[in-house]
């Protein structure tokens, strides 16, 4: 039996991150049963426009309305063992932070929580203010995991997807997932 993991998108700049997490989870299928996926309307105006194109309507995954609270995942019973928020905007991570379940993806995210299951939240701003780190804290403190996406350059990635996956790669490995990526000590 695979995983069963919840990607949440948010309107956080950094789509690239986003994308290569879902074509990466594409070629990891044999390790994964289910990936269910919820945007928010601002994730998709900022894929758009930083990607140019809407190919986010192209992914095999079920997705989920930023609304629908009858998602598998709004319940600890459905038993989604990991959530990736990718962008994971400061609000989002806010109203995680502090329990504010106003949407799918703060309420599966308080759900993983609350079943001692993994959360993700590859964060992309800066600089950060008192109040992010305070929720970062926050939520470290509950469980979760705070993956900020700061590239690594030591394996001399040729483009912004390959630097993306840089970031990308630490998040499924930290999601128990086996990647084949660049270690740090082994022969290139």
């Amino acid at each position: 039996m695979g995983r069963k993991i919840v990607v949440a998108v948010t309107g956080a700049s950094g789509s690239i991150y986003a994308k290569v997490l879902l074509d990466k989870l594409i070629l990891l299928q044999d390790q994964i049963q289910e990936v269910a996926v919820v945007m928010s309307d601002n994730a998709k105006y900022v894929w758009k426009y930083e990607l140019e194109n809407e190919h986010y309507n192209n992914y095999p995954f079920k997705f989920y309305a930023k609304s629908d609270f009858m998602a598998p995942f709004a319940s600890g019973s459905a038993r989604f063992d990991t959530m990736i928020i990718c962008p994971c905007s400061m609000g989002t991570l806010s109203r995680i932070a502090h329990g504010t379940s106003s949407d799918l993806t703060t309420r599966a995210a308080d759900v993983i929580l609350k079943e001692r299951r993994k959360l993700i939240l590859v964060t992309r701003e800066t600089p950060l203010s008192t109040i992010h780190i305070q929720n970062m804290a926050l939520i470290t403190q509950a469980g979760g995991i705070i993956c900020p996406a700061s590239p690594s350059f030591y394996s001399l990635p040729n483009s912004f997807e390959e630097l993306a996956a840089t970031v990308i790669d630490r998040v499924l490995s930290l999601a128990d997932l086996h990647v084949d990526s660049y270690e740090w000590g082994k022969d290139k």
